[in-house]
């Protein structure tokens, strides 16, 4: 019988394999990294909350001096659950020698949307009301548009 996997030659000695041992070749990405396809859900999310980001800078440039972070869910501080709503975002005020934080939390958000331009939305809602609340501002005036959508 036949072999569809030509032998190697007998002084080629061990090299790279160029199929597997069912003849399909080697299994490899889906897609190159620089295709969308590529990216992780987190790094999307990420994505969406950085063009928040530089889209309200354009407006309050102090904003540089704020850090913006994603975390998956929003931590159990010891209190015992409540019926409150689990938060899609949070805040942490300046302090000596660390700068404002902004979070937004990326599994609720997530689980609340169900499209990328739906979840860009409620992110940039989120992101707005944090921002108001660390400047003491109403989200109105930080985005004119807040609320629109």
């Amino acid at each position: 019988m036949d072999s569809p996997v030509t032998p190697r030659a007998a002084g080629s000695g061990p090299g790279p394999r160029r199929r597997d041992r069912h003849g399909r070749g080697m299994r490899g990405p889906v897609a190159p990294p620089q295709v969308p396809l590529a990216a992780s859900r987190a790094e999307t999310f990420a994505d969406l909350v950085q063009d928040s980001v530089e889209r309200l800078e354009r407006r309050w440039p102090q904003l540089a001096d704020i850090d913006f972070l994603v975390l998956d869910v929003p931590r159990l501080d010891g209190s015992a659950w409540s019926d409150e709503a689990v938060p899609l975002g949070g805040t942490v005020a300046a302090r000596e020698g660390r700068v404002a934080r902004v979070v937004v939390y990326r599994r609720p958000v997530e689980i609340r949307t169900k499209g990328r331009d739906e979840r860009a939305a409620l992110v940039h809602e989120v992101v707005v009301e944090q921002v108001a609340e660390l400047l003491g501002l109403t989200p109105e005036t930080v985005d004119p548009r807040y609320g629109e959508d």
